[in-house]
């Protein structure tokens, strides 16, 4: 991706986001092989089997984001964990990309999608993600692993070395919101 170009936001579909993870919320499974159960009170179903990695503690986080600015200069990674993200209260707008050889992201692969609520989303191992809203906060639920987080959390807060997570620069990315 070149400086100056924009990035158009797709909406999310679990076809295009199966690159870089899983797509949540999906209608109810009719048939197969999927836990599920159904009456005139509920519905549920298996949506998607959640891997921390190897040893990894599941986390529930609560998460705001606030950040409009169309220009995303950095993407993170996790390398040992899924990270999961279920926008509650407005929609969000992540961007992903894929690894390139040199474990960087991978600049044609650099993609946004637009998650409302009641949709959402998984990400795998590695995926390259940054976050961003259209206006106000969006508040989310985000389901990770223990460590990741506190290895996230004493980077960004007292420059630690990160061991679970890598921040990278990308240039030139700019959504067109």
């Amino acid at each position: 991706m070149q400086d100056g170009i924009g990035l158009a936001i797709r909406p999310l579909d679990g076809v295009s986001f199966s690159a870089y993870g899983w797509m949540l919320g999906k209608p109810y499974p009719a048939g197969g092989e999927t836990p599920c159960f159904s009456n005139a009170a509920t519905d549920f179903w298996r949506e998607h089997l959640f891997d921390p990695g190897p040893g990894g503690e599941h986390e529930i986080l609560w998460v705001n984001y606030r950040s409009r600015d169309p220009r995303v200069g950095s993407l993170e990674t996790h390398l040992l964990t899924q990270q999961a993200i279920i926008p509650l209260t407005g929609e969000i707008i992540q961007v992903v990309a894929s690894s390139g050889p040199d474990g960087r992201p991978d600049p044609s692969s650099i993609a946004a999608f637009s998650i409302p609520p009641g949709q959402g989303i998984c990400m795998r191992p590695g995926c390259w993600h940054a976050t961003r809203v259209r206006e106000g906060q969006a508040s989310c639920v985000m389901l990770t692993r223990r460590s990741t987080t506190l290895d996230l959390v004493g980077h960004l807060r007292d420059g630690n070395p990160m061991h679970e997570s890598v921040i990278s620069a990308v240039p030139g990315v700019m959504l067109a919101i």
